[in-house]
C-alpha cells in the first residue's frame, strides 16, 4: 500500500481530516520535561479518535536535549500504536549522502510515515526518502508564513512562479511524494498550479487561515489540515478531544 492509499484509507475510516500538530512549547510548561511528557501523551490519547494524521514538529523536542529525542522516540511509538499517520515534521534538506542518513533514521528507525523535507538543493536531495514502501514526504510548495514570497512565489522568466518548480518534482511520484500548502496563501490561483498530489495544509487556527479557500478544488489525491496552537494551547476550559472533534467537524464541513 502507497502512503497516499494510507492516508486515504485512514481519512475514510475517521472521517477526519485534521492533522494533530504536536508542538509542546517549553514556555507553557513550568514542569520542565515531565509535565511536557504527561501533556503530550494526552494530546495524542485524546485526539487520536479524530485525527487525520499526527505531526510532530522535531524542534520542539530538540530543544530540550537528548531527553527530548528519547521523548519524541516514546511518543512515536505510542502514535503508531493508534493506527493513525504520523507525518515528522523536520524540514530536512541537504546533500544526498546526508538525506539518506535522516531517511534511515526517520523511515527505518523511528518507522514515521512521512517526512517534510526542504527541497530547494534539488530533486537529487529528495531521492533518497524515496522507494521506501508505504513512506512519504512533504516537499515545501507554498508556505503559510509571509516569507514565502521571498522564493516561493517569486515569478520565473517564463511566468511561473519558484513553487510550480517544486510541484513538478511532486508529479514525477505522486504516490509517494505531497506538498505542503499554507491555507494562508493558498488562494485558489495557487491551488489551480499545484499538481493532484496529497497536501500537507497548515495555517489553522492560530494563523488564521480561511479554510473556504479550499473549496471546490475537486482534488482526488488526500490533504490534511493541520492544527497545532490553535487545538494545543487555545480553549483551556475545552478539552483536546473536544477542541479535535470541533476542528474535525469544521473541515469536514467545508471539504467533505
Amino acid at each position: 500500500m502507497t502512503y497516499r492509499d494510507r492516508l486515504h484509507q485512514r481519512i475514510a475510516a475517521s472521517g477526519s481530516r485534521l492533522c494533530v500538530g504536536i508542538d509542546p512549547r517549553p514556555e507553557a510548561h513550568p514542569g520542565g520535561l515531565a509535565e511536557i511528557r504527561d501533556f503530550v501523551t494526552r494530546v495524542i490519547d485524546e485526539t487520536a479518535p479524530h485525527a487525520g494524521a499526527f505531526k510532530p514538529n522535531i524542534a520542539y523536542f530538540e530543544v530540550l536535549g537528548v531527553p527530548g529525542y528519547q521523548l519524541l522516540e516514546d511518543l512515536i511509538g505510542r502514535m503508531r500504536g493508534t493506527g493513525v499517520p504520523i507525518i515528522l515534521d523536520a524540514k530536512r534538506g541537504d546533500i544526498d549522502a546526508t538525506q539518506a542518513q535522516y531517511a534511515r533514521a526517520y523511515f527505518d528507525l523511528w518507522d514515521v510515515d512521512a517526512v517534510t523535507l526542504s527541497p530547494y538543493m534539488g530533486y537529487d536531495s529528495v531521492e533518497p526518502f524515496l522507494g521506501h514502501p508505504g513512506k512519504g514526504v512533504y516537499l515545501l510548495g507554498v508556505t503559510s508564513n509571509p516569507g514565502a514570497a521571498d522564493l516561493e512565489t517569486r515569478p520565473l522568466a517564463d511566468g511561473r512562479a519558484v513553487f510550480e518548480l517544486v510541484g513538478d518534482m511532486a508529479a514525477r511520484r505522486p504516490d509517494e511524494i505531497g506538498l505542503v500548502v499554507g491555507l494562508t496563501n493558498a488562494s485558489a490561483e495557487v491551488l489551480a498550479k499545484i499538481p493532484d498530489v496529497p497536501l500537507l495544509i497548515p495555517g489553522l487556527g492560530a494563523q488564521g487561515g480561511d479554510l473556504e479557500a479550499l473549496a471546490g478544488q475537486n482534488r482526488t489525491a488526500p490533504s490534511v489540515i493541520n492544527v497545532s496552537r490553535g487545538l494545543l494551547y487555545a480553549e483551556p476550559h475545552k478539552s483536546l478531544a473536544q477542541k479535535a472533534q470541533e476542528y474535525a467537524h469544521r473541515i469536514a464541513d467545508v471539504l467533505g
